[in-house]
C-alpha cells in the first residue's frame, strides 16, 4: 500500500515531548535525574522532549513514561487533575504486576533500600532534610562506612 501516512507522527512526537518535560518538571525533576531513574542516557531524554525521538527505541520511550509514571503515584492524587487520575488508574489496570513481573514490579534503583532512603528524603520538609543527612551520615561513620561532612550531599 503505497502512499502518504494520513497521520502526523512527527507532530505527535512533539506532543509528547512537551507533555513529558511538563510532568518532568512538576515533579521537580532534572533531565539527569530522570534518565537516572529510567536508566537512559540523559541525551535520550532531551531528544524525546525536544520532539526529536522519532528514531527513538519504544524501550527507551518506555522506561522515561514508567519512570515518570513511578514517580506521578508518589503525588497527593488530590493534586492531579481528574482526567490524570483517570489515565493512571486505567494504566495501572493494564499493566499490573504479575508475580513481581510488569511495570509496577520493577524497581527504580537497583538497591530497594535506595530507593527507601530517597523517597524518605524527599517527604521530609527541606528545612529538615538536613538534620535527616547529618543522622545518615553519623549512623553510616558508627557502622564503619565512609560518609563524611557535606561532601555527599
Amino acid at each position: 500500500m503505497a502512499g502518504k501516512d494520513p497521520f502526523d507522527w512527527s507532530e505527535w512526537m512533539q506532543a509528547l515531548g512537551r507533555q513529558g518535560r511538563r510532568l518532568r518538571e512538576f515533579l521537580g525533576l532534572s533531565q539527569e535525574e530522570l534518565a537516572r531513574m529510567a536508566g537512559v542516557s540523559q541525551g535520550a531524554v532531551s531528544r524525546l522532549e525536544a520532539g526529536r525521538g522519532l528514531a527513538t527505541p519504544l524501550l527507551v520511550i518506555l522506561k522515561i513514561n514508567l519512570a515518570l509514571t513511578h514517580r506521578l503515584r508518589t503525588v497527593d492524587p488530590s493534586l492531579l487533575n481528574d482526567d490524570l487520575r483517570r489515565a493512571l488508574d486505567i494504566e495501572q489496570r493494564l499493566s499490573p504486576p504479575i508475580e513481581g513481573i510488569g511495570f509496577h514490579a520493577l524497581p527504580i534503583t537497583k538497591d530497594p533500600d535506595l530507593e527507601e532512603l530517597v523517597r524518605l528524603y524527599r517527604q521530609m520538609p527541606e528545612r529538615q532534610r538536613e538534620t535527616f543527612l547529618s543522622v545518615v551520615r553519623a549512623t553510616a561513620r558508627a557502622l564503619g562506612g565512609t560518609a563524611t561532612g557535606g561532601e555527599d550531599t
